[in-house]
């Protein structure tokens, strides 16, 4: 039985390289919804939340998924994670003041995933935004998960499962697995699947209301974004979902509705069958190019 050494509060983040950063900025803001919330030179946050960020676009030469935040339950729970991955030899490191201070956090910790080498970001005390996530286009209730596509399953397993303690909320053997930050009780803040390749499989925002699906959907379409797997329902989360492509061909889902678990007495992990209805029990077909994303960046 898996255990839980670190309580985790959300996901925090995810930062994004784009080779075209202005592009991209445009897109997540005009076609996703999510609000410009500071820029400089070369980076741009992005928002949908009461935070100063949600979403990091940083330019570079090529794209890629170059690291994830998830925000601890107190700063107690900081010591403790950094303890615990330090006596698991993945050697974090505390984020120095000026660090904290541009992301407006308290304190941080930074370590490495050890199958992809991307930076994990934990930390705690992160300030409110100034002004309130408005949600013009889409009415987005929060950044939902973020799910990879690692080489290694029962690596990744092992590290995001047994050693954070993610708990599994369901599983296709050898083929895919949707984690929650425990004792966050979304279904899911983080889903990894077996490919031959580490890579971006999607980002997701959950939206507040189904209408909100429908009307992303016709916006997209009129504005020529390709709509690669969707609207459908997933057997998994329960979740009403849409997929479309950003300038970077990363998938990006809106979802509605999750199940979730309380932090005692939920119910175990099923083992769901490889099948097409997994993904969508109304019966879609997803694109060639649905969750074929760009590559995870290791860390310097």
């Amino acid at each position: 039985m898996t255990t839980h050494p670190i309580r985790f509060a959300r996901l925090g983040y995810c930062r994004l390289r784009c080779p075209d950063l202005d592009k991209s900025v445009a897109f997540y803001r005009d076609m996703v919804g999510l609000m410009e919330a500071s820029g400089a030179s070369n980076t741009r946050w992005m928002r949908c939340s009461d935070k100063p960020y949600d979403l990091i676009l940083e330019g570079g030469d090529a794209a890629g998924l170059a690291g994830v935040g998830y925000e601890l339950e107190s700063a107690a729970e900081l010591d403790t994670a950094f303890a615990h991955l330090t006596t698991l030899g993945h050697a974090p490191v505390w984020a120095d003041a000026a660090r904290n201070a541009a992301y407006q956090v308290e304190r941080a910790l930074l370590v490495r995933d050890p199958l992809t080498g991307m930076e994990l970001d934990f930390y705690t005390g992160q300030t409110q935004a100034n002004t309130p996530y408005t949600g013009v286009l889409t009415k987005i209730a929060r950044l939902g998960h973020v799910v990879m596509n690692v080489t290694d399953l029962n690596a990744a397993h092992n590290f995001w499962g047994e050693q954070l303690g993610f708990a599994v909320s369901d599983r296709v053997e050898g083929v895919a697995e949707w984690l929650r930050a425990w004792p966050n009780p979304l279904h899911h803040s983080l889903a990894l699947l077996q490919g031959d390749k580490n890579t971006l499989h999607h980002i997701n925002f959950m939206v507040t209301d189904i209408d909100d699906i429908g009307g992303a959907m016709n916006r997209l379409k009129a504005a020529d974004v390709p709509i690669v797997f969707g609207p459908g329902r997933h057997l998994p989360s329960t979740s009403i979902f849409l997929y479309y492509l950003d300038p970077d061909s990363n998938s990006t889902e809106f979802s509605f509705g999750m199940e979730l678990f309380e932090e005692m007495g939920a119910r175990e992990a099923r083992e769901l069958e490889h099948k097409a209805e997994v993904m969508d029990i109304w019966g879609s077909k997803p694109d060639p190019r649905f969750g074929k994303g760009s590559p995870i960046v290791a860390a310097a």
